[in-house]
């Protein structure tokens, strides 16, 4: 049996968000090995310009394209760019995220709630919805939201994130059954803790985690890596048969 094939994404195009760092930067370089040439995006364009030069040198084709998510007219410019520089869009990782707060829900403010909200999910309703001509266009279209494990059970002083989360969950089952008649798929992937700039809120706790290495399984803290090969998976063909799951990667702490 040949399997060379089975997770290889050569010839195909990838956009990724929140992609300067942690596990969307893991994401792109494991895309890029795999073949395909890759979008990345954040909000600062030199970083981004450093983060693909960095994967360049590696031989792999990634461009960096600045796009604050929480704006809309930045969206529109990320996709119009994207095909202006490769004609063509395949799978669509929807990893950049806010948690601007910490701590009780009911000290949560309203800015902060619609800042949670404006990124963790109507950003990549938008971004889905831009997309959807380009993913409809492709013999191998994948959608990939990046949830968390908060989204399945929340903790403390995560609450609104949390909500975010979860609704980010059903919206992907929800753009599963219905662009399944267009021969596109939509999955989510749920980290469980992951040592990345965005949780050392939480990894550098040593209260949270001797309470996290309790419930883990696996004890010990994931690696950014690790949500990559996940990603990979749902972008590949080993994953055809695959639309609407929630695949969680957390070290079993959801057990």
């Amino acid at each position: 049996m040949d399997l060379s094939g089975l997770f290889s994404l050569m010839g195909k195009v990838a956009l990724i968000t929140g992609a300067s760092k942690g596990i969307g930067f893991s994401i792109a370089e494991i895309f890029a090995a795999a073949g395909a040439k890759v979008v990345i995006s954040s909000r600062k364009q030199e970083t981004l310009d450093e983060m693909a030069i960095k994967l360049q040198q590696k031989g792999y084709e990634v461009t960096g394209i600045a796009c604050n998510v929480g704006k809309s007219g930045d969206l529109e410019n990320l996709v119009q760019k994207t095909i202006e520089a490769y004609g063509q869009i395949d799978v669509l990782v929807n990893n950049a995220a806010s948690n601007p707060v910490f701590g009780p829900v009911h000290e949560t403010s309203l800015d902060a709630y619609d800042k949670i909200m404006d990124v963790n999910l109507k950003a990549p309703f938008h971004l889905m919805k831009l997309c959807f001509p380009y993913l409809r266009a492709s013999s191998q279209a994948s959608v990939i939201n990046i949830s968390s494990i908060g989204g399945i059970s929340p903790e403390p002083g995560l609450g609104i994130y949390s909500v975010s989360k979860a609704g980010l969950i059903s919206m992907t089952k929800v753009f599963a059954k219905e662009w399944g008649d267009h021969k596109i798929r939509v999955n989510a992937i749920c980290p469980g803790l992951i040592q990345t700039k965005f949780s050392e809120a939480l990894w550098s706790n040593e209260k949270i985690m001797n309470h996290m290495m309790k419930a883990l399984s696996i004890k010990r803290v994931g690696e950014p890596e690790e949500i990559g090969a996940a990603a990979l998976y749902l972008a590949s063909k080993a994953s055809s048969y695959t639309t609407g799951t929630v695949l969680t990667a957390d070290g079993g702490f959801t057990i």
